[in-house]
């Protein structure tokens, strides 16, 4: 045998606990999903507005929200202000203002607004 032998520890096999993989879900189940779902949507309705707001109160937006055209970010670009959009390539955003020369006013898919140089925008 060796030294090998004396110093070989044994390691007790844990038995795991395995659940029916055929456990169907109950209806209640399926109910309570739902109502998940709704919820969620409710908190995101709710967080949208809330950036709505802020967005009218800092840009003192007085008007209607239309979207003027859809437009693709070139490149990543962070904020370096709170009136200023983050951004990341290839990100969708929506065009709501041209207000300055140089920059317009984007929402994206979050929700939040912000300007953005039209240099970082790729129209269609």
């Amino acid at each position: 045998r060796g030294k090998d032998g004396k110093h070989k520890v044994r390691m007790p096999k844990l038995r795991v606990v395995r659940e029916n993989k055929d456990k169907r879900k109950s209806i209640g189940d399926v109910e309570r999903n739902i109502f998940k779902f709704k919820k969620s949507s409710e908190e995101k309705s709710k967080k949208m507005e809330k950036e709505e707001k802020f967005f009218r109160e800092t840009f003192m937006y007085q008007k209607e929200i239309r979207v003027l055209a859809t437009a693709t970010a070139g490149c990543s670009v962070p904020s370096r202000r709170r009136a200023d959009l983050p951004v990341t390539a290839g990100e969708q955003l929506e065009v709501i203002d041209a207000v300055q020369g140089h920059a317009v006013i984007c929402r994206n898919a979050q929700g939040r607004y912000g300007y953005v140089l039209v240099e970082h925008l790729n129209f269609r």
